[in-house]
């Protein structure tokens, strides 16, 4: 799980890959995407290590954006896991993390 906030910091930070920015235009014709389907495929990328697909989801909107769409994603996560395993969400995240018992 901290993995996934280091290549979300690196995701962030202008200049990726050889100068290019950390956003790009869409092409005209194409759609849009919004921050929440953004933030669910570069997510299920960094969990896969698929830098590729990272790249492209990271340039679909702005890194402010891209970071609020996986905290979001974060938080319902945490909220649905510990729903599920009947937890106090601060008992899960920290379990995620792996941190000990507070």
């Amino acid at each position: 799980m901290t993995a996934i906030f280091g290549v979300l910091r690196r995701a962030v930070t202008t200049g990726r890959r050889g100068g290019r920015p950390a956003t790009v235009p869409a092409p005209a014709g194409r759609r849009q995407h919004n921050l929440f389907e953004a933030a669910a495929v570069f997510v299920a990328a960094s969990a896969e290590d698929d830098e590729e697909r990272m790249d492209e989801a990271s340039a679909w909107v702005s890194p402010e954006q891209l970071s609020f769409g996986v905290s979001e994603l974060a938080c319902r996560a945490v909220i649905a896991l510990a729903r599920e395993r009947n937890e106090p969400p601060q008992v899960v995240a920290r379990e995620l993390l792996g941190l000990s018992d507070a």
